[in-house]
Formats: structure tokens, C-alpha cells, sequence
């Protein structure tokens, strides 16, 4: 079986990033993304690269275990584990519903619980794997009515932690990466006013780039990494 990357949330300007990154280096990449028919250029921008993109909505364990049935049916067997979906709906805690609680922590957390849970026992079997999980600044300063977003992301790293102790011997390492404000299509879309504010709270002035991001999660699934696992690496422009 050939070993592949595994990008969850791959339509996404880090998911592109990311994918594109682990392409350029050779490796057989995956992609999926929850809704294909309303991101058909984001899909056929990765599908040129020859980057499979499979619909996938993390949420569902179900739909996790058929898509590596799929790609195992395939010969696919996925080495390297980059959990990047996630959702925000934003609210002031007391304004806050329990089904906007609920879509982010589902997303955010559970989602990953799903899949790494689907993708474990083929790491466990050939005694190698790296999963990475995207967090965020957010993860460590929490902001204003991102309570939802602010507890999963936060979740992540007791998650990666406990992860780390029960698989090291099996030759898995386990991180994650807390990015801070990136450029992307979202930060291009707000105003002037808005994102000189945002660019004024990080002390290296500017926000960061997608392909930064890449480069670090590309380093932790290297072997020359294979000595670090249950870490939290910031990529934040010195924002704390």
C-alpha cells in the first residue's frame, strides 16, 4: 500500500496551502472538504494538481470509516494525518445557542477524534505515523464570543498530549500547530480599519502566510522530526 497524506478541510486557503506543500514534496496527497458541488474551482484548482478530493463531513464516525475503507480498497494506506477542518459561528457567550455550541465543538473536536480514530490502526499495524492538528492562537488567548471555538481548539492539545503517551512506541507522533492570523481570502475580505487592528496586536506587523503554516506542519511528518510528539507549536507572529 502506498503512503499518503490525509488533509481534512483541503478547499480552505491552509488546507491548499497544506496539500500543495506535501505535493510539491512528492508525497501522495488526499483531500476532502464537506461540500464538493459548492467549491468546484476550489476542487478542480487541487484535482489539476492530481490531488484527490473526496466529500467527507468529519462530524459523521461512519462516513470516516467508509473513506478509508475506500482508499484501503484503493491501496491507499494514509501514513500522515493532518486534522485542518474547522468551523467558527461566533457569539457573545450569553447570546450563544446550544446548536451553535454544539456545530463547532462536533467539528472542531469530535471530528477529530473520528477520523484519527478510523486512520489509528493502520498507523498502530505498520508501526509508523504522524498526526498534526491545526489549533489556534485562539486555543491559547481565547477572544471575544469565540467561547465555542476558543474551548475546541484548546481541546486539542489535551487531546494531543494524552494521544502522544499511548502511541510513541508504535513509532506515531502527535502534534499540533496554533496558527495566529493568516492572509487569506477571509482577512482579505475585511475592511482596512479591521484588519490594521488585527495587524497591530502582532509585534512582527503583518499577518501571516498560509505557506509558513505548511512549511512547519511539512517538518513535523518528516523523519527528522520523529523526536518531538505531544508538542503545541505557535506560528503566531509573536501575538500572545
Amino acid at each position: 500500500m502506498s503512503n499518503a497524506v490525509l488533509v481534512t478541510g483541503a478547499t480552505g486557503g491552509l488546507g491548499y496551502a497544506l496539500c500543495d506543500a506535501f505535493h510539491r514534496k512528492g508525497y501522495k496527497v488526499i483531500g476532502t472538504t464537506q461540500q464538493k458541488n459548492k467549491k468546484i474551482n476550489q476542487v478542480e484548482k487541487l484535482e489539476r494538481l492530481g490531488i484527490s478530493v473526496y466529500e467527507l463531513d468529519v462530524t459523521d464516525f461512519g462516513g470516516c470509516e467508509k473513506l478509508l475503507e475506500r482508499l484501503s480498497q484503493s491501496g491507499i494506506s494514509v501514513g500522515i494525518l493532518i486534522n485542518n477542518a474547522g468551523v467558527t459561528d461566533d457569539k457573545s457567550f450569553k447570546k450563544m445557542t446550544p446548536e451553535q455550541w454544539g456545530k463547532v465543538i462536533n467539528t472542531n473536536l469530535t471530528g477529530v477524534f473520528n477520523l484519527t480514530r478510523v486512520v489509528l490502526p493502520q498507523m498502530i499495524e505498520r508501526e509508523y505515523g504522524r498526526i498534526i492538528s491545526i489549533s489556534s492562537i485562539n486555543g491559547h488567548k481565547g477572544q471575544f464570543g469565540q467561547a465555542n471555538y476558543a474551548a475546541s481548539k484548546s481541546a486539542l492539545y489535551g487531546f494531543t498530549k494524552s494521544l502522544a503517551f499511548e502511541v510513541a512506541k508504535k513509532g506515531i507522533t502527535v502534534n499540533t500547530v496554533s496558527p495566529g492570523y493568516l492572509r487569506t481570502d477571509m482577512t482579505d475580505a475585511m475592511s482596512p480599519e479591521i484588519l490594521n487592528q488585527i495587524i497591530d496586536e502582532i509585534p512582527l506587523g503583518r499577518l501571516g502566510r498560509t505557506e509558513e503554516v505548511a512549511r512547519l506542519v511539512e517538518f513535523l511528518a518528516d523523519e527528522q522530526s520523529s523526536f518531538i510528539t505531544g508538542t503545541d507549536f505557535r506560528i503566531d507572529g509573536g501575538q500572545h
